[in-house]
């Protein structure tokens, strides 16, 4: 899986204004995986290997709609 945890663009919905903001992810994956990323990997940043790694780690756990975005956003070509 590429560093897809594309992650979590999504923690920078839950980030305060002056953390960095996360290049990685889309709109869909923000919208569908926020919750999740907060309930499994919270305070982990969004852009680092440990979060890749924390979404791998408890991809079984992650709600339906958040694995299907992630599963979309990688037949997309993660873009």
């Amino acid at each position: 899986m590429r560093s897809f945890i594309l992650s979590v663009s999504l923690i920078a919905l839950a980030a305060p204004a002056s953390a960095q903001a996360p290049n990685r992810g889309n709109a869909d994956l923000q919208a569908n995986c926020a919750g999740d990323a907060l309930a499994f990997c919270a305070g982990i940043d969004p852009n680092s290997p440990q979060m890749d790694a924390c979404f791998k780690k408890n991809m079984s756990r992650m709600s339906p709609n958040c694995r299907r975005a992630i599963d979309a956003y990688e037949k997309g070509g993660g873009k």
